[in-house]
């Protein structure tokens, strides 16, 4: 049996000698007490789910994409869809289609980034998961070699769709992680 190693840079570090708190779950009580800090100050802003600006926003999942810090949102403003690559896959349109139909967003961002782990691995993940599992994956890695053509193809699949009423307003970027700036694609080129 193989395995597919995914080599990537973080801007985060894991402190010394912590490795056995993350293993043992004190992260997510880290993560509950900030919870009930961030409870005790907050007030209801009294907001619809239907997002201010009326766009969602598909991205990557890695956590170096503070999406609302990059792109100067607030609280309200944006419907944010992630998983890994911000790959445009049948889950994302079943959440863009109840975002535009229900919810009244009417524009689409796309955005991946350098350095992507999606660059680094195959459709052999899924192999290699069946021979370790005994069950093949029903789900397409959605792995790809080029960051630019995997947004033309993901802004193709948004505005090909037939769930989605609103694709004359769709734009694709690749945010670079080590600079924080976003270059926008060319869906023709």
């Amino acid at each position: 049996m193989t395995s597919t190693v995914i080599g990537m840079t973080t801007s985060a570090s894991v402190p010394a000698g912590s490795e056995a708190a993350i293993a043992q779950g004190a992260v997510t009580d880290r993560l509950v007490a900030a919870n009930e800090a961030y409870a005790d100050a907050f007030s209801d802003p009294g907001m619809d789910a239907r997002p201010v600006l009326q766009v969602a926003v598909v991205a990557c999942m890695d956590a170096r994409l503070d999406l609302h810090a990059a792109l100067g949102l607030k609280l309200g403003d944006c419907h944010t869809i992630r998983n890994a690559g911000g790959v445009v896959t049948d889950d994302v349109i079943r959440s863009l289609a109840i975002s535009q139909r229900a919810l009244g967003t009417r524009r689409v961002v796309l955005i991946h980034h350098t350095n992507c782990g999606m660059e680094t691995i195959t459709e052999d993940f899924r192999h290699e998961l069946e021979m370790e599992v005994g069950q093949r994956p029903a789900w397409a890695v959605e792995a790809f070699r080029d960051v630019d053509q995997d947004v033309r193809q993901s802004m193709q699949r948004v505005r090909t769709s037939p769930f989605l009423p609103h694709t004359d307003d769709v734009r694709g970027f690749v945010f670079d992680v080590k600079t924080g700036r976003l270059r926008e694609i060319d869906p023709a080129a």
